[in-house]
């Protein structure tokens, strides 16, 4: 077998990076819960994380800069912001709040459901044909979200406001997921993805010192601070490029499917370090999410 045929193909390179950004995010509510539990808010980590993001995203632009890519259009401009807010600042927000009184498990089956909003948005935007085996992924990722969020209870648990919050998310990430492509496709996806970091990251800085004295998020214990950390190179600025690269080569309705694993991972972590629990019809669920997610690593086509 020669080095052409081994050469891993732009799909499977596009899966693999699927996989890697829900590892990432499904460690993210863990940190989330753990600054919590140390007397931190949303905001408060929602900030800190996103602070400790820009450093690390400028780093990577000064160290890829280009001085032969061209100035972004006015319309690029426009489009950057808005997908920065939507995505990483407006629907951030609405998941770090949810997840003041929604466990982690719970929280991460909610955000299942950006999948299909994201396909059903590309269909009513674009419209995007759900082919072959997605036609069957989607309707097992819902059915199992559905059937482990229907019959939470114990340790996963959440009140009617905290999971709202989360749909919120949801949605407003699978407005993100589904316009990101074509501008994605302009731009490219390292750039694209630092600047609307960045967008969101000014945001934030802004939301914070209109609302709350900075003295606050120095005061907060060292604790916080180290999780925080952690969480925007591992739970943030690695997956979220991850994420971008995985949609510009196998698309957003796929990358998001496949991304339907995370919960899984979720609900292990947050069993095995929040003690939170799942029945049997919950893990029947789960179950049905994976399959999905299987059948969404088959390659058919961007999505």
């Amino acid at each position: 077998m020669n080095a052409t045929s081994q050469r891993i193909s732009p799909h499977q390179a596009g899966v693999a990076l699927a996989v890697l950004a829900a590892t990432g995010f499904a460690l993210k509510a863990i940190f989330i819960k753990f600054s919590y539990a140390h007397g931190a808010d949303a905001l408060d980590v929602l900030t800190l994380r996103l602070l400790f993001c820009v450093p690390l995203i400028l780093a990577v632009r000064a160290i890829r800069r280009d001085p032969a890519q061209s100035p972004l259009t006015g319309a690029q401009w426009r489009w950057l912001i808005m997908l920065g807010l939507c995505g990483y600042y407006f629907s951030s927000l609405l998941d770090f709040l949810g997840l003041q009184t929604v466990s982690a498990s719970l929280e991460r089956l909610i955000l299942t459901l950006y999948p299909a909003f994201t396909l059903i948005m590309g269909w009513l935007a674009f419209g995007n044909r759900i082919p072959g085996s997605l036609v069957l992924a989607l309707p097992l990722s819902l059915a199992g979200t559905l059937l482990v969020a229907s019959s939470h209870g114990g340790a996963t648990h959440g009140d009617v406001t905290g999971m709202l919050l989360i749909l919120g998310s949801t949605l407003s990430f699978a407005v993100f997921m589904c316009f990101s492509a074509p501008v994605i496709r302009q731009i490219g996806a390292t750039r694209f993805t630092e600047l609307a970091l960045l967008v969101s990251a000014t945001a934030l800085v802004l939301h914070y010192l209109l609302t709350r004295d900075p003295q606050r998020l120095l005061d907060l214990p060292v604790v916080v601070w180290t999780d925080t950390a952690i969480m925007a190179v591992f739970c943030t600025v690695l997956p979220v490029y991850a994420m971008t690269m995985a949609m510009d080569r196998i698309g957003p309705g796929r990358t998001a499917l496949i991304g339907s694993v995370g919960p899984i991972l979720s609900i292990g972590l947050s069993m095995a370090l929040l003690g939170e629990h799942f029945s049997g019809v919950q893990w029947a669920g789960a179950g049905l999410v994976l399959c999905g997610a299987q059948l969404a690593s088959r390659k058919g086509g961007k999505v």
